[in-house]
Formats: structure tokens, sequence, C-alpha cells
């Protein structure tokens, strides 16, 4: 069987392409959000927590047009650019008084997962004014963890997708490319993690590490339908060590090449970082191979 196309982990056979080019001569007036939506429903193409694949299957479609496999309809709506519209958060007043004390001295701490909640806008601020990378809107699956003391702001954490293609972790766990492409939805991202500048308390960022870990399996599969086996982040050695992460237990795996994932060619384009990981269960390599 012929296989044209591979995407997102989906091979598209030229019968699959036979069945896009008939769904389109068959709904002359449907949109292009129309179309995929019908797609995903003939193919039953669903996420783990049944909703349609309806954005992969737009940018199945738009690869397939592009390559000259099928003809879509004209683009109806531009929608926003979300880099744009979404580069600044309106800030959000805190208190910003300096909190200098033991860990002890603190407790209880309060971590609030507030993605979908009330509370993450002051999240996406927070972000946004104090995180030296500032705010990026998440694409895909991801949680944001609001920490506070006696209802005080304190830190944030934000968890997504994990990478596709990452050598240092895939050496690692082991995993076949096959492998990868099923079970990559089961590691999460660690892609912002802020202790306000006004919080000095020793220990708390390994601390908040090592509870977050705890919860957020449960918290993913409260909200995406599936649970998270395993953890991993970047660290920019020009700026930190990542002294926390390892006092937290993560494990050091390797330099990135400082590619990016569309570089033109095998030179860095990108600063490297270190890769570091943090297994949740003691059967991540056989529960992530699948049994292979």
């Amino acid at each position: 069987m012929d296989v044209p196309l591979r995407y997102r982990g989906r091979e598209v056979t030229d019968a699959d392409i036979a069945f896009i080019r008939e769904l389109i001569a068959t709904h002359p007036g449907a949109s292009r959000r129309a179309l995929s939506k019908m797609l995903c429903e003939a193919w039953d193409w669903r996420q783990p927590n049944g909703q349609l694949r309806d954005m992969v299957c737009r940018g199945l479609m738009l690869e397939l047009d592009r390559a000259g496999f099928i003809e879509l309809p004209p683009v109806r709506q531009v929608p926003p650019n979300n880099v744009v519209v979404h580069r600044r958060r309106p800030a959000v007043a805190v208190d910003p008084t300096p909190l200098c004390a033991r860990l002890e001295q603190i407790r209880p701490v309060e971590i609030r997962q507030v993605r979908r909640k009330a509370e993450e806008p002051l999240f996406d601020s927070l972000i946004e004014e104090h995180h030296y990378l500032g705010y990026t809107r998440p694409v895909g699956e991801h949680l944001k963890y609001l920490i506070r003391t006696h209802d005080r702001p304190i830190a944030c954490m934000a968890w997504s997708s994990a990478p596709r293609h990452l050598g240092p972790r895939d050496r690692f766990i082991g995993w076949s490319p096959e492998a990868r492409r099923r079970n990559i939805r089961y590691l999460a991202y660690n892609t912002r993690f802020l202790i306000l500048p006004w919080v000095q308390v020793p220990h708390l960022a390994s601390h908040l590490l090592g509870r977050v870990a705890r919860v957020l399996s449960a918290d993913w599969d409260r909200l995406y339908g599936h649970p998270i086996y395993y953890l991993e982040t970047f660290v920019d050695p020009a700026r930190f060590r990542g002294t926390c992460y390892r006092a937290a237990n993560w494990i050091g795996l390797g330099l990135t090449t400082g590619r990016g994932k569309d570089a033109p060619t095998m030179k860095p384009t990108r600063p490297k970082k270190e890769v570091l990981g943090y297994p949740l269960t003691k059967d991540f390599r056989e529960l992530l191979s699948g049994g292979e």
C-alpha cells in the first residue's frame, strides 16, 4: 500500500486521499473547518478525551493541499495571529512585599491547577511580567500551576506536550520511532518555572517540583483522558545550572543539538540546552515502548 504522506504519526494512503477528494466534491459549499470535522468523524479520529482531532486534521488537509494531492476550498476567514494577539498579558497587581523565610515558615503551601479556571489570567500575567521568556500561548495539551502561601502567589509552573524528537531523551527511554509516535502524549514538558522575584525561600523550587510531580499525572488524566509517565525540561547552561531539578532527583541526559525542528541545515541555529528528565514510574520504559 502506497503511503504518499505521514502526518503527526498517521500514514495517509492513496485510498485516504481518494476519500478526502470525494468528501470535498460531495460537500462543495463546506468550509475547511467543516470538512476537517467531517473527516475526523468519518475516520473516528479523536483525542484520548474523546474530542475530535479537528486542529490536527486541518493541518493534515493543508499539507495535502500544498503537496497537490487535494484542492481545498478558498479560505473564508483568517484567524488572528496568536503570537501577536497574545504577546502581552494584562498586568494583575499582586503583593510584592519581600518574602524571606525558611520553607517550614511559609507552610501551608497550596498548589492549584488553574488551566481553564478563574485564576488562569493571574497565572498568565505573572509569567508575562516576571519570567525572562515571557508568556507564550501554549498549543495542544497543557497544565498551569499557581502556587500560593497564605493566599499570596509565590510561584508558577507550566507544562505542555513534549517535543516529538529529542535525542538525549529518546536514547534514555530506548523506544523505537513507532513507539515514540504512538506514546509521545504520555510525556509532559516543563515550559515555565517561576519563583516570583521577591520570594527568597531556600529549597522552595525543588520542594515544588517534587510536589507537582506527585499530582501532575492525575491532573492531566482528569483534563485530557490519559496519564503522564515521564517529565522533561530544558535548562540553558548560559543562565542556569539546573540545581533545583537535580535536588528534586531529575536526571541530566545531555545537550540538545541546537537545531530547531524546522532547521534547514545540520548546523546549530540556537543555543544548546541541557535536557533533564524525571520518570514518574519505575516501569516507564515498558509503558512508553508499548510492550516492544
